[in-house]
């Protein structure tokens, strides 16, 4: 028989709560000192377990309140089994999201490393994510006293219908991890399509893979069409790359000097433009007799991929300013037309090649 509800009971239950959020305040007070203590360390481990305590510990402390007031009040059983189920709901949630949170930041963390570059894969960390959200409401479930049997069987059998109906959407899932897992390209790699499309790939979803052109366009590429199509990786298996500028001379040039001059014009570039490699030697190749010119290739460094551009512009630059200073001429392609006056025809001639 359930007694009735007195003051005293509503006080008490009163003062349960406001000791459980009074609680969480000061919980979260000291976690936030705490979190600014761990970014203080070089190791990220006790960032991750107070960036866990600090959503989890307060909510965890709000809900012991609130049972503790339950606890106090005249309560039939249901009911109070009801509240206690919920409490246990809110807070398996709470702590489910947090660890989908972190761990899938810390998986973005160890994608980042191993690619070393600034973008983020984010397949990885969404499929972590799902994994951690559908464990956790599978607790709620078995915590509400619901079977999860049945469910994992209809899930079961359901799932080669769901694969059949998701079958491109699937296709291109396994192509992104694929991608990934084999290290053909990364986030923050320069690529280039055999259709055209070129720029640095910015993220690697579940679907589609995100290139930036440097006009700063963004290019869709569905994973499928990514892994079966030819391409071009300037990133791998070495960031930096050679390029090549086509240069000529006049014939009556010595070669030799316009090797040394063409050197030396190279290497300041090396070691004065942002982006180039300091440590590489330039080389000069002479290739062709043209038509009015000796043609020859300079042979650059470059950090990345984008960085030629702002080479090839630097180095032209001094160069022709040097060449300019040395008396080198660049000529321009020439042609020499021959005007042959036409021989005069008779008339009999003219009479019998037409026929008449």
């Amino acid at each position: 028989m359930n007694r009735t509800l007195t003051l005293h009971d509503a006080v008490v239950a009163g003062i349960a709560v406001a000791a459980g959020l009074a609680a969480a305040l000061v919980l979260r007070v000291i976690l936030r000192w705490l979190a600014e203590r761990a970014r203080r360390t070089r190791w990220n481990g006790d960032d991750i377990i107070v960036d866990l305590l600090r959503t989890s510990v307060p909510w965890a402390a709000v809900a012991a309140g609130v049972a503790a007031g339950a606890a106090a009040l005249p309560l039939n059983r249901a009911v109070g089994h009801t509240v206690n189920q919920v409490l246990e709901v809110v807070v398996i949630f709470t702590v489910t999201l947090t660890v989908a949170r972190v761990v899938g930041g810390l998986v973005h963390s160890v994608a980042q490393s191993r690619s070393g570059v600034a973008g983020s894969a984010t397949i990885f960390v969404n499929i972590t994510r799902i994994a951690v959200l559908a464990m956790g409401f599978l607790i709620v479930l078995q915590t509400l006293g619901i079977s999860i049997a049945p469910l994992l069987t209809a899930l079961g059998v359901g799932g080669l219908a769901i694969a059949l109906a998701l079958k491109d959407t699937l296709a291109n899932l396994f192509a992104g991890v694929h991608i990934l897992v084999s290290k053909t390209v990364q986030p923050g790699d320069y690529i280039r399509l055999s259709s055209g499309e070129e720029g640095y790939v910015v993220d690697i979803n579940w679907r589609n893979t995100v290139v930036e052109q440097l006009a700063k366009n963004l290019v869709i590429i569905p994973n499928g069409k990514l892994a079966g199509t030819n391409m071009i990786n300037f990133s791998r298996p070495e960031q930096k790359l050679s390029v090549t500028v086509q240069v000529g001379v006049a014939y009556d040039s010595d070669l030799e000097e316009v090797e040394r001059i063409t050197i030396e014009v190279a290497e300041g570039v090396m070691k004065d433009v942002t982006g180039a490699v300091p440590d590489h030697e330039p080389a000069v190749r002479f290739h062709t007799f043209g038509d009015s010119r000796i043609g020859f290739t300079v042979i650059l460094g470059v950090g990345e991929f984008s960085d030629k551009y702002r080479i090839k512009h630097e180095f032209i630059k001094r160069l022709h300013q040097r060449y300019r200073a040395e008396g080198i001429r660049v000529p321009a392609p020439e042609r020499t037309v021959s005007l042959v006056p036409p021989v005069p025809v008779s008339r009999a001639e003219q009479t019998a090649r037409s026929g008449v």
